[in-house]
């Protein structure tokens, strides 16, 4: 199947209507009023769903992870992970337990419960801000630098890169006309990637690696203002929580030209080192992260196209344009790989 036929199969999740969703809830004694709001997530289903009972709270979120991604171990480490943070008091948003459990099964689906926060983007231009978020991130890897994930895998260049590559080219994902040019493009990215720490045989031990968000983005940061008590960021969705390297949490927060960046790294680490300190070698490794994010998102909508709701969102995915500006990004990557990181 190429990537831009209709899948031919029914997928998981296709299964999944309201009345499973509100099912799943009153296995658990939560019933729903029959309002539910699908939020904005491709990997996994989560929806919010409103209460008809007296409860500590008024609606919930039910997130649905997609059939065989994690193993019930790793969700389980997410969740510990995450219920280590609110013990805390680091603002992020753990499952609740209910009957003992955080997570829970119900017709084929695997299923947690989180309390609903609402809140906006973060401000990042907002040097407070930064700051602010900045100081929260440290405790986040203060947390997470205490003990090793088990089971959960490495943000590597194995795992995101090599492992990509080969899946693409081995399931003929790419195009005949553009494949050897993207093929040529990313092994020599690769290349580069090969002769820093985040390869699994680099020789350089020095950088110490630890549990990790995963996923910092700006839609991952939900703002609260900061007149309420509980006011400031609150961090979401950990179902990418992997081990690696500091800075992965932090460079996804930085945009613009190359000054921007500097200004919001400088704002993030000025809070980020009130508690906790940071190597500057790292600074090394935003590219090569950046150069192994892009490899991995072409993987992650492949593999993923036949789950119905990607054709719909993506419709642009695996023509011969999509991989000719893939080809050009990892040349530009390249260069950007050899120039000087940046420095704050």
């Amino acid at each position: 199947m190429t990537p831009n036929s209709a899948p031919a199969n029914t997928h998981p999740y296709e299964s999944l209507t309201p009345d499973v969703v509100l099912d799943a809830l009153a296995t658990l004694d939560l019933h729903g009023d029959g309002r539910l709001t699908a939020l904005n997530s491709y990997e996994n289903r989560v929806y919010q769903v409103f209460l008809d009972q007296p409860a500590a709270h008024a609606s919930v979120v039910v997130k649905f992870y997609r059939p065989e991604r994690w193993s019930t171990t790793e969700i389980l480490e997410e969740h510990a992970f995450s219920r280590e943070l609110a013990a805390a008091d680091v603002p992020a948003v753990p499952p609740i337990e209910v009957h003992g459990r955080t997570l829970h099964h119900h017709d084929g689906f695997a299923f947690s419960v989180s309390p609903y926060r609402g809140g906006r983007s973060p401000e990042l231009d907002d040097f407070e801000v930064l700051e602010w978020v900045g100081r929260f991130l440290a405790r986040i890897h203060t947390i997470g630098a205490a003990q090793p994930f088990v089971a959960r895998p490495a943000l590597d260049l194995q795992s995101f890169g090599i492992a990509s590559r080969d899946w693409l080219l081995g399931n003929d994902k790419i195009p005949l006309d553009v494949q050897r040019g993207w093929e040529k493009a990313c092994n020599e990215a690769l290349g580069r990637i090969a002769a820093t720490p985040l390869s699994p045989t680099s020789a350089d031990a020095t950088l110490r690696k630890l549990r990790l968000h995963g996923d910092v983005h700006p839609g991952n940061i939900l703002w609260t203002p900061t007149d309420r008590p509980d006011g400031g960021p609150h961090f979401v969705d950990l179902d990418d929580a992997r081990t690696g390297f500091a800075v992965q949490d932090l460079w996804m927060l930085l945009s613009g030209d190359r000054a921007q960046r500097t200004g919001q790294l400088s704002g993030l680490l000025d809070g980020y080192e009130q508690f906790r300190s940071f190597d500057r070698r790292e600074l090394a490794l935003i590219e090569p992260l950046r150069t192994l994010r892009l490899i991995h998102y072409s993987a992650w909508l492949a593999r993923r196209w036949e789950d119905p709701i990607f054709p719909i969102n993506f419709p642009w995915f695996g023509t011969s344009d999509y991989w000719k500006g893939q080809i050009q990004m990892l040349q530009d990557q390249c260069e950007s790989m050899d120039e000087e990181p940046l420095y704050a």
